[in-house]
C-alpha cells in the first residue's frame, strides 16, 4: 500500500522503482496499491495511468484525507496474507522489505516495522527531525513502557488475520494510527518485529509537525485511558501459544512466586532510586513552584518509572487484571502524596521560617515511612497473590515433585 495525497510528481518515479525491485526476485506474490487520500491535484489521474499501462498496479481513491484511514481501508479490503505499506518517497532501503516481510511469512512474528532508531540503522536526516522523533518515541517509552525504537517510521507490515481485529479498535486516522497500532499491538501480546533501516529524509512533506505532535500527544493520553478501562483489550486476535520444549526429554523450570525476601530487597533498591530521584526533582521545582505542587510533580514522574519496575521485578508471577492494578496504584499513590504532603504542611505550620535542607530532611523521612506503607500496600492489596483452585494446587505439586 502507498497512501498518497497530492504526490503527482513523485508517485511515478515511487512506482517505477519499486515494481522493478519487485518483479527481479521477490520471492512472494504482491500487488501495489495506491490509495489516494482526496488528492486535489493530478494524483488520481496519474495513478489511474501507471495501473493501466503497469501490471499487478491498483487504485483505491477516498474523498477523505488520512494516513490512518487510508491503511485503515486498503489493509480491510486486502485479501492478502500480509500487508505492507511504505511511503511515497521511498526513504526507506528497499532492501528492507524482505526482512520486514519474511518473520510474518513463517509464522514467528505478528507485525513488523522499519526502525531508523535500531542498532545497526544508518540514516540521513536534518537534526530538527531527529531531535522530534527521539523526543516523541522516548515520551512513548515513558508514558507506556513500549518496548519498540520508532514509531512513525513509514515502512510496517502486518499478518492479515492479526491486523483485521486490531483495525476495528484504532480510533485515529492520521499521523498517530501506526503508534496506536503498536501500542495495541503490544499490549495485546502480540510480537512486534524490528528491522534497521537506512533512510534518507525527503525535505518535500506534507507533514506539519507542530499540529501532528499535539495529536501524538493527545492520542498517547487517550490509549493510556483504554488501557487503564480494559477497552484496549482485542478478544478475538489469534493467540500464540505458550512456549513449550522442543526436546522431548527437556526439564522445564516452574516459574515460582517470588519471596518475601526478594520482595523486599527488590523493592528497597527500586525505592532508594525512587527516593533520590524524587528528592532531586523536588529541590529543582521547589524553586519555581510551592512545596505541594513540586512534590506532586516529583511524586508523579518517579511513581510512574517506581510502579512498572515493581510490576516487572518485584512481584513477577503475580498477574493481576491491568485495569483494577492501575486504579489501585493511583490509590496507593493518592496516599503516599497525601501523607508526605501532610508531613511538609505540618513542618510549615509549626516552624514557618524553616531551612531548605530541614525541608529536604522531612521530606526523606516522610518518604521513608511512606515507602514502606507502600510496599505492604502493593504486596497486600495491589499484587495481592491469588490461590490456584485446590486440584491445579495438588496437580502442580506432584509436577515439582516429579521434576525433584
Amino acid at each position: 500500500m502507498i497512501p498518497v495525497y497530492n504526490e503527482e510528481r513523485s508517485l511515478p518515479g515511487c512506482i517505477r522503482v519499486l515494481h522493478d525491485y519487485l518483479s527481479n526476485g521477490f520471492p512472494f506474490e504482491w500487488t501495489i496499491t495506491v490509495v489516494d487520500n482526496a488528492s486535489t491535484d493530478g494524483t488520481e489521474r496519474v495513478a489511474n495511468q501507471l495501473a493501466e499501462t503497469t501490471d499487478n498496479v491498483r487504485v483505491l481513491r477516498l474523498e477523505r484525507k488520512g494516513r490512518g484511514l487510508a491503511l485503515r481501508t486498503a489493509w480491510g479490503f486486502s485479501d492478502a496474507d500480509i500487508v505492507v505499506y511504505m511511503d511515497v518517497d521511498l526513504s526507506t532501503g528497499l532492501d528492507a522489505l524482505l526482512p520486514l516481510v519474511a518473520p510474518l511469512s513463517n509464522g514467528h512474528s505478528d507485525i513488523a516495522i522499519g526502525s531508523r532508531l535500531a542498532p545497526g540503522a544508518r540514516t540521513v536526516r536534518g537534526p530538527k527531525r531527529e531531535v522530534i522523533s527521539r523526543c516523541y518515541n522516548a515520551l512513548i517509552r515513558l508514558s507506556h513502557g513500549a518496548r519498540f525504537s520508532d514509531a512513525q517510521c513509514g515502512f510496517k507490515a502486518a499478518r492479515a488475520e492479526v491486523i483485521r481485529p486490531l483495525l476495528q479498535r484504532i480510533e485515529d486516522d492520521s499521523w498517530f494510527f501506526d503508534t496506536e497500532l503498536l501500542l495495541l499491538a503490544e499490549h495485546n501480546g502480540l510480537r512486534v518485529h524490528e528491522v534497521p533501516v537506512d533512510w534518507v529524509e525527503d525535505t518535500d512533506t506534507r507533514v506539519n509537525v507542530t499540529s501532528t505532535a499535539l495529536d501524538d500527544i493527545r492520542g498517547l493520553v487517550r490509549v493510556a485511558r483504554n488501557k487503564a478501562s480494559g477497552s484496549a483489550k482485542v478478544d478475538d486476535l489469534p493467540r500464540r501459544p505458550e512456549p513449550a520444549p522442543i526436546h522431548p526429554d527437556a526439564v522445564v523450570a516452574q516459574r515460582r512466586e517470588t519471596g518475601l525476601l526478594w520482595q523486599v530487597l527488590c523493592f528497597g533498591l527500586i525505592g532508594a532510586a525512587s527516593t533520590v530521584a524524587t528528592l532531586l526533582l523536588y529541590a529543582g521545582f521547589r524553586t519555581w513552584w510551592p512545596y505541594w505542587v513540586a512534590n506532586f510533580v516529583a511524586l508523579t514522574i518517579t511513581t510512574l518509572l517506581n510502579t512498572e519496575a515493581n510490576r516487572r521485578l518485584t512481584f513477577i508471577g503475580r498477574k493481576r487484571p491491568g485495569g483494577r492494578v492501575h486504579l489501585q496504584g493511583l490509590v496507593v499513590f493518592a496516599l503516599y502524596y497525601a501523607f508526605t504532603s501532610g508531613a511538609l504542611f505540618l513542618l510549615d505550620a509549626l516552624k514557618p521560617r524553616h531551612t531548605a535542607p530541614l525541608e529536604l530532611v522531612v521530606l526523606l523521612a516522610s518518604s521513608l515511612v511512606g515507602t514502606a506503607g507502600r510496599f505492604v500496600l502493593l504486596r497486600i492489596w495491589v499484587f495481592r497473590h491469588t490461590k490456584p483452585p485446590a486440584s491445579l494446587a495438588g496437580e502442580q505439586s506432584v509436577e515439582e515433585k516429579v521434576a525433584a
